[in-house]
């Protein structure tokens, strides 16, 4: 098996891919990316999130709901990598369906969630997604997730 060069995007190169910011942006580095196939995102979870204020104040969880997101942004980066295009006004993906979602176990603050994301199936401006998110190499959300361009 041949060495496989990286293709990594820094937080600067994310911010170009994606219309989310602070603090909604929850992607923080692509580790790795096929064009068209896969891509492989870090969010590193911090105490100093947000969210973690009120879910749960006395022992801290990332809400799934959040986890999902953070593979669909993961996703947005992988089509608009794929269709060579960058957000703006008239070119925006939105998540348009989550199917088959499993949690497995909670994720907390120190965690560093890792989020592969898989084409499935696209058809003009809808795509489909096969994702996982892991921390320390154990499966802590898996989902099937789909993203549709604006009309």
């Amino acid at each position: 098996m041949s060495k496989q060069e990286l293709n990594t995007i820094d937080i600067q190169g994310i911010l170009e891919y994606l219309p989310h910011r602070y603090p909604f942006l929850l992607v923080d580095r692509v580790l790795n990316y096929t064009v068209g196939e896969s891509i492989q995102v870090v969010k590193n979870v911090t105490i100093n999130e947000p969210f973690f204020q009120g879910h749960f104040p006395v022992m801290p969880v990332m809400p799934g709901v959040l986890i999902i997101e953070a593979m669909a942004q993961a996703a947005g980066i992988l089509t608009f990598l794929t269709t060579e295009t960058k957000p703006g006004q008239d070119n925006i993906y939105y998540l348009a369906g989550v199917d088959n979602a499993r949690f497995k176990q909670p994720v907390v603050p120190g965690d560093q969630l890792i989020l592969d994301v898989n084409v499935h199936k696209s058809v003009r401006n809808v795509w489909k997604f096969k994702a996982q998110a892991s921390v320390e190499g154990k499966t802590v959300c898996s989902a099937e997730i789909m993203c549709a361009g604006k009309a």
